[in-house]
């Protein structure tokens, strides 16, 4: 008997997947999230209706399309990118898609400016909230939000210099207090954290 799991881990927006694989392929941009991080992302926005989601670090599109289709349509997601090139792959996927925000600019710029208890689920697939920020990052949830980041565990792409500056984020989380938290050796090695209600 076959047990795939991995069926489970499918996206139904095929044709929105296939046109951002082609776009980034064209591009040469290679820190795309994986199909497993992104159902993942996608049943996670299904347990917030109604909510108000961050994702930061758009590249192209691929996180966001798995975040689009877990979330209702009184759902609104905001994704931040620096790097206007990558990002407008994105645009072009999600160009009617009217639940979605898509804001060019400096994440720790962009982060500096929000107010705390704004965000349901923040995906951290950047620096910014994950590598600077974290603090602030982590209120920015409101009671109950999800706090998501991938790519911990090392990469065959890691660069020498990036090993320790990752192994400190993952001490930064796992000190973190009155949170309650989990790590998944699975895709590219994933942290889910909510912080515990005050009070």
């Amino acid at each position: 008997m076959d047990f795939n799991l991995d069926e489970f881990n499918t996206s139904k927006v095929n044709e929105v997947i296939r046109f951002i694989t082609h776009k980034t392929k064209e591009l040469g941009f290679d820190m795309a999230s994986r199909p497993e991080t992104g159902a993942l992302l996608r049943v996670l926005a299904a347990s917030k209706p109604n909510g108000t989601f961050l994702e930061i670090g758009t590249g192209t599109g691929f996180g966001t399309a798995w975040l689009l289709e877990g979330m209702d349509n009184n759902s609104k997601l905001i994704s931040i990118e620096s790097d206007s090139t990558v990002q407008s792959v994105a645009k072009q996927a999600f160009i009617k898609d009217k639940r979605l925000q898509l804001i060019t600019e400096n994440g720790d710029d962009f982060l500096k400016q929000q107010l705390p208890n704004t965000y349901d689920l923040i995906f951290a697939d950047a620096f910014p909230g994950k590598y600077n920020l974290l603090s602030e990052t982590l209120n920015l949830l409101k009671p109950g939000g999800f706090y998501i980041v991938d790519d911990m565990l090392p990469q065959s792409d890691w660069p020498e210099d990036h090993y320790p500056l990752a192994k400190q984020v993952l001490n930064n989380l796992k000190n973190l207090n009155n949170v309650t938290s989990v790590g998944l050796h699975w895709s590219s090695g994933l942290i889910i954290i909510v912080p515990k209600t005050k009070g």
